[in-house]
């Protein structure tokens, strides 16, 4: 691991993601750009004192170096955007496959050329837009992929979040650097949250954005990134849109929620009531489909771990990119093919599309006309 030391939030959720099916074992890490924190992190983890590196650049070197059964596998890179690029570029020159927090990288340009890496090399990046992960957006997407919906017309997709509110960022890590323009690059909101949510909403319908009319604004004083944005969206089937993404949405949580309408019905997902998938229907009453009830399709059964009404949460969505990651890659080992949903997971192509998505939404916001391509 690469970044994810004392005090970081999303380095011990990748941990405990990775750690849940025994699959992976996190051996390696140069844990904090700090090397001091670096070493102190590692020793808190019980890592192995010459697998204690204080710098990524150290780490992958040295382990690259390693007999083959004894180095790593793959790099999880947990830090700032500003961040991603360098470590995994490094990582797939000396052969390692990669998971990646989103954005996938601080530019555009930079995550065309992991794009590039990534054909070139064969290696994989894994992007970890953990909302994909969870069971009931695997059922929402397969009844679209079977046409119970019919065409798909309009798509609604929501992230509010109110933690932002006011200028916490003076004093809050977490708040700092997701409004530094240095460190998060040239979006706030929409790099951070509505990038899941365009994610979202083009994995569960099997659509592509293709135009975009942005309206992005900065509410607190003081801040250099906006933290709101509306957003109508144009797919490749001629549906219509909208997304809605905020962290100034005072009292909300974690309230992402997708809408998918079709020509005989329409389905709602809420992530904060992640095991429900509500389904409506135009000429029939509506239907709840619940997590680990037996007449869920094969990708949600696969994605689901414990006995119905036993609730699965945030971790178990993360651990289920984290397991067909895993999967796909034993496969390679073993000389074998992966299979469908061993490679269900969010890859460089992914990524580059969040960037382009952030990148659009940007001149958009910026222009006086109504559409921008995508």
């Amino acid at each position: 691991m690469i970044g994810g030391g004392k005090g970081a939030f999303i380095g011990e959720v990748h941990r405990m993601a990775a750690a849940l099916d025994e699959q992976i074992e996190f051996c390696c890490g140069a844990l904090s750009a700090d090397p001091v924190r670096a070493v102190e992190s590692g020793q808190l983890l019980g890592l192995a004192s010459d697998r204690i590196y204080q710098g990524y650049q150290e780490m992958i070197t040295k382990e690259s170096e390693r007999p083959a059964d004894q180095r790593i596998h793959f790099i999880s890179i947990v830090t700032p955007n500003f961040a991603h690029f360098e470590p995994a570029m490094m990582a797939l020159d000396h052969g390692f496959h990669v998971v990646l927090e989103k954005p996938i990288s601080f530019s555009l340009e930079e995550a065309q050329l992991l794009q590039e890496k990534v054909r070139e090399t064969g290696l994989f990046i894994c992007l970890t837009h953990t909302y994909s992960g969870y069971p009931m957006v695997k059922q929402a997407r397969q009844l679209v992929a079977e046409g119970k919906l019919g065409k798909i017309r309009k798509i609604m997709v929501e992230y509010p979040q109110g933690w932002l509110s006011t200028r916490i960022e003076t004093d809050t890590p977490l708040a700092a650097w997701r409004t530094d323009p240095e460190k998060a690059g040239q979006s706030g909101c929409m790099g951070d949250i509505g990038t899941h949510a365009a994610h979202l909403a083009e994995y569960v319908s099997g659509l592509k954005i293709t135009k975009i009319c942005a309206d992005l604004h900065v509410f607190v004083d003081g801040r250099r990134l906006e933290d709101d944005g509306n957003i109508l969206l144009r797919f490749d089937n001629d549906a219509r849109g909208a997304l809605s993404a905020s962290q100034v949405a005072a009292g909300e949580e974690n309230a992402l929620k997708l809408r998918v309408y079709g020509e005989h019905g329409g389905m709602e997902w809420n992530q904060q009531e992640p095991n429900t998938l509500l389904v409506k229907w135009l000429d029939a009453p509506a239907q709840i489909y619940r997590a680990g009830q037996a007449y869920l399709t094969d990708a949600a059964k696969h994605n689901v771990r414990l006995p119905a009404g036993h609730p699965e949460g945030y971790i178990e969505a993360f651990a289920n990119i984290y397991r067909n990651f895993a999967a796909t890659l034993l496969e390679g080992l073993n000389e074998r093919k992966p299979n469908e949903m061993m490679l269900d997971f969010p890859t460089v192509e992914d990524g580059v599309r969040g960037m382009k998505f952030i990148d659009t939404v940007l001149r958009s916001s910026r222009s006086d006309q109504k559409w921008t391509q995508f």
